[in-house]
């Protein structure tokens, strides 16, 4: 099981918290056919390389960005179409679109879905005027509102959207009006979110120097769960830390995110993640090492190895579109790693360290992680005495639950699940 993650750099404007790979440009400026072009490119090698060990079932393909909403339907159409030659694509696949509404209407809602979307994720934010122009949004309110009805009115399949909480001198009162708001309008997701301050933002770089406002910790945890309380009696699970939906409606590819599968990343500055194995050391004693093809060139193979322990290696795609473009005209197809031409990182991970990611992960999901399963899935111990002490001390304060192998956080201690998660590595 895997996914496809499409990154469309462009947006029209940069928001000051956004620390993804975008850059802002107009649509006029954007080459539509030629980064169609180069994803194409991309993926034909990451096929070649990537299928040679097996097929892999892809359940989910996302166009992520950036925004992705401003790529010529067709265009992203054409590409959609040539993965599911190249890989062995689910014909009920989620093919999610992130969508500002600035460049979302009626008709290129339909047009999306002509092109073969069948979920938009919106990225509404906030629905008050003076929170937008603090977050750096082109559209009002009232774009926001109309771009999710223009969706639902067209009959794309699945609809959801994002909001902001957290924000400087916001209620609680205000962070619950606005999810029943968005609740009410129709959507069967909603995607609920902190403002996080990252390094190399503007935000962050404002922080830094004192000049940023920040809201209170009080404010966002009471916010927090007046979002959780209005969703979830609306019907709107809450199946993840920062996401709600309605039965059946949970978010494929991001479930497959954080349960630890596969995930080919295309596109300036994506990132990928895949499989390998490590093998007995050549001392032939018990150490092992990673059986990537870590070799002088810094090359990774897929699939290496006989019978040894599964690692994994994740890749890193470049970052400025002229170059990434370029880099796919000449791109190798028998590895993945800085060699093959659009590859500038790669990390080799140990099955240790994806256990770590499976516990920093799973413990964002309201099922918790099935430790058990993911120590033979990795052929790891997950139980060593000191997580072991470490869960007993945690599941003591109420932080955690243990139920045999599975692990999760009760949602009264979802508020500490990042640190709760950093105990267990």
């Amino acid at each position: 099981m895997a996914s496809i993650y499409i990154h469309f750099p462009w947006c029209l404007a940069k928001c000051p918290y956004c620390d993804f790979v975008s850059y802002a440009t107009t649509r006029d400026d954007i080459d539509h056919t030629g980064y169609a072009d180069a994803v194409i490119r991309e993926a034909e090698a990451r096929a070649r390389c990537l299928e040679s060990d097996g097929p892999r079932r892809v359940s989910s393909v996302f166009f992520g960005g950036g925004t992705p909403s401003l790529w010529d339907p067709r265009e992203l159409g054409r590409v959609l179409k040539r993965l599911r030659g190249l890989f062995t694509v689910d014909a009920d696949a989620e093919i999610s679109v992130e969508c500002n509404p600035t460049s979302l209407d009626r008709d290129r809602a339909r047009a999306l879905v002509d092109a073969g979307a069948n979920r938009l994720s919106i990225g509404t934010q906030s629905l008050r005027q003076e929170q937008l122009r603090f977050l750096g949004r082109l559209h009002d309110p009232a774009g926001a509102q109309a771009a999710v009805a223009a969706a639902i009115e067209v009959g794309v399949p699945r609809v959801s959207t994002d909001l902001i909480f957290g924000l400087p001198g916001q209620t609680p009162e205000d962070a619950r009006e606005q999810a029943e708001a968005l609740a009410d309008a129709g959507l069967r997701h909603l995607s609920c979110y902190q403002l996080t301050i990252e390094p190399g933002t503007q935000f962050g770089e404002r922080k830094k120097r004192g000049l940023l406002p920040m809201a209170d910790d009080g404010a966002v945890a009471d916010s927090f769960l007046a979002i959780d309380e209005t969703l979830e009696r609306r019907g709107l699970r809450h199946y993840e830390i920062s996401n709600y939906a309605a039965e059946g409606e949970e978010a494929r590819h991001n479930l497959a995110y954080w349960r630890g599968e596969e995930y080919v990343g295309l596109g300036c500055g994506a990132f990928g993640y895949v499989r390998t194995r490590a093998d007995e050391a050549a001392s032939g004693g018990g150490d092992r090492r990673d059986a990537v093809g870590d070799g002088a060139d810094g090359r990774v193979g897929v699939g290496d190895g006989n019978d040894g322990r599964v690692g994994g290696v994740r890749w890193r795609n470049a970052i400025v579109p002229n170059d990434y473009v370029a880099r796919t005209k000449t791109m190798r197809s028998d590895a993945i790693g800085e060699s093959d031409g659009v590859t500038v990182m790669r990390e080799a991970l140990s099955p240790e360290a994806l256990l770590r990611e499976r516990i920093m992960l799973g413990l964002r999901v309201a099922e918790g992680v099935d430790l058990g399963r993911a120590g033979r899935d990795l052929d790891v111990d997950p139980w060593t005495p000191e997580r072991l002490r470490t869960v007993d001390a945690l599941a003591e304060r109420g932080r955690v639950v243990r139920e045999g192998d599975v692990l999760r956080v009760p949602r009264a201690a979802w508020l500490f699940t990042d640190d709760t998660a950093s105990r267990l590595f």
